[in-house]
């Protein structure tokens, strides 16, 4: 899909000839200038929930977010051969407390996800087969803008437990989040093989898909043939998995109405306000998006995806300061939470964080974007530390 046009749109003339003078000075340095286009590129994709990021940038985020602070492999013999694609954080404080789980999903209900998730990690070092754990680490994860270990967690819950009907939902968006469209498919038909009020509505036998005929196109109507059985009342989680596979046929119309019907039964639950924002920004209807997040925010002031996704509608409306703002929260809050450091920010944020920068004239405060001077630009913008 083009998105260079609908990005440009909202902006004025004057922001056209102040963003092309900001490159002009990047020529100088070609490694800065190639780092501008790739997260321009990115930006220009609207919003990573729903579009695939640069493969430098996924990769990039894997090894910020999956090796320790570090840069050391870490290895335990308390752990299976399963779980060792996940890499622990080696100086958990956490590490013996009994109670790390409750605590855990207590500081990520507060918002504190980088706390939660090392709380999380304690609770499954010290028991490697709690699949709950393993769950709620996934999502967490998701949630904190870590897409890679929110997918490598929410695997190993289904290894222990491969009919929890959470983990299979939020590994089919996190799947999306990446462009993984087969694997979120993949996922989807297990979330209804499982099911237990939708399960007969799923052929025993079935071949792979024809080239005429996407798993997209195989999983789409069991869906749709689930909505049916619930004319009388709404499914929330079946609308969520409709909304996830319109979204990946580019229906955002439809996904639209599917989240919508979600929320008219959760309207408290900032997940699907944020997948709704995230669709109407890829339906071209930014401000909607906008109010949507902000719900979200509301309901969870610590969800990080939800804020960089407002950052990212930010700037297709042209609102470059407020997208800045958006961003240096969000990597205030994460380096806010205990024993943060620099490479476990998101990555993804920092690079939406240059662009946005970059399209404000402000070529000393994209360098320090660029040397990731948080403190700098958290005075230089008048951020709320």
């Amino acid at each position: 899909r083009i998105r260079e046009k609908r990005c440009t749109s909202h902006h004025s003339s004057s922001e056209l000839l102040q963003h092309r003078r900001t490159r002009s000075l990047l020529v100088r340095n070609e490694s800065l200038e190639d780092e501008f286009v790739k997260a321009k590129a990115a930006v220009e994709s609207d919003t990573e929930f729903w579009d695939k990021m640069q493969a430098e940038w996924e990769e990039l985020a894997r090894r910020n977010w999956l090796e320790d602070s570090e840069g050391q492999p870490q290895s335990s013999p308390s752990v299976s051969p399963g779980e060792q694609v996940y890499r622990f954080n080696t100086k958990n404080p956490y590490r013996e407390w009994s109670n790390a789980f409750a605590v855990g999903q207590e500081r990520a209900r507060d918002g504190d996800l980088n706390t939660a998730v090392l709380l999380l990690e304690a609770a499954i070092l010290q028991d490697p087969q709690d699949a709950e754990a393993w769950q709620v680490l996934g999502m967490t994860q998701a949630e904190n803008e870590n897409e890679q270990a929110a997918i490598v967690s929410l695997q190993r819950c289904l290894e222990l437990r491969p009919n929890n009907l959470q983990a299979l939902m939020a590994l089919a968006v996190s799947f999306t989040n990446n462009g993984k469209q087969h694997e979120a498919c993949d996922a989807l038909r297990g979330w209804i093989s499982h099911n237990p009020r939708y399960k007969h509505l799923v052929p025993e036998h079935r071949g792979p898909p024809t080239p005429a005929r996407s798993e997209l196109q195989d999983v789409l109507p069991l869906f749709q043939d689930a909505a049916l059985l619930n004319l009388d009342c709404v499914d929330p989680d079946l609308q969520t998995g409709l909304g996830v596979l319109f979204n990946l046929s580019s229906d955002f119309n439809k996904a639209v109405e599917a989240f919508t019907a979600a929320l008219s039964v959760r309207p408290q639950d900032y997940l699907l306000w944020n997948r709704l924002g995230a669709t109407l920004a890829n339906g071209s209807r930014s401000e909607e998006a906008v109010d949507a997040y902000t719900r979200a925010l509301e309901l969870q002031p610590g969800f990080i995806r939800s804020r960089y996704n407002l950052g990212i509608s930010c700037i297709h409306l042209g609102a470059h300061r407020e997208a800045v703002n958006n961003f240096l929260t969000a990597l205030n809050q994460q380096r806010r939470s205990q024993r943060c450091t620099h490479q476990q920010m998101s990555a993804n944020i920092w690079a939406a964080l240059r662009v946005a920068v970059s399209m404000l004239d402000r070529p000393e405060l994209f360098q320090a974007a660029s040397v990731g001077d948080l403190d700098l630009l958290i005075r230089a913008f008048d951020v709320d530390a």
